[in-house]
């Protein structure tokens, strides 16, 4: 069976890219053109969509195309492909790395918005006032820019 052949476009639009887009990759040599017919028609296969995929799987988790170019120019230095393996395992262990710390920091964010409606909840009375009396049983109060501790503790 042969393998389905795509013109610029069809690719483009299964990739969910512009044909500008598939252009611009070929001429920094990420995307290589298989085939090309008479006048120059580019045709492109199955498995030039599975890379072209992976090129904009990688820029979505935010590899620059100097690193992707990077990686693919390791695939055509070593046949076995681990030296590829090796430096996308580094590049998502960074990546793993980098959105962890995000996530700490949403985290602690959504800890301190969770605190501050939480004590715009609790206030029945003047608005700006702290809550007084109530800061010493806040589960937030050693993370409270306001909370001061009793004398002698």
């Amino acid at each position: 069976m042969s393998p389905n052949r795509y013109r610029i476009g069809e690719l483009a639009r299964k990739a969910g890219v512009t044909a500008r887009t598939v252009r611009y990759y070929e001429s920094l040599g990420l995307l290589k053109t298989q085939d090309r017919q008479d006048g120059g028609q580019r045709y492109y296969t199955d498995e030039d969509l599975v890379y072209l995929n992976r090129i904009i799987q990688l820029k979505r988790y935010g590899l620059t195309l100097d690193e992707i170019a990077q990686i693919i120019r390791l695939g055509n230095e070593d046949s076995t492909g681990q030296k590829r393996r090796l430096e996308l395992l580094k590049q998502y262990r960074r990546l793993l790395s980098k959105e962890i710390q995000h996530l700490k920091a949403v985290q602690e964010l959504i800890g301190d918005l969770s605190w501050h409606v939480e004590q715009l909840e609790g206030i029945d009375h003047d608005f700006q006032q702290c809550p007084g009396t109530a800061c010493a049983k806040c589960e937030f109060k050693e993370r409270c820019e306001f909370y001061e501790k009793p004398e002698g503790q």
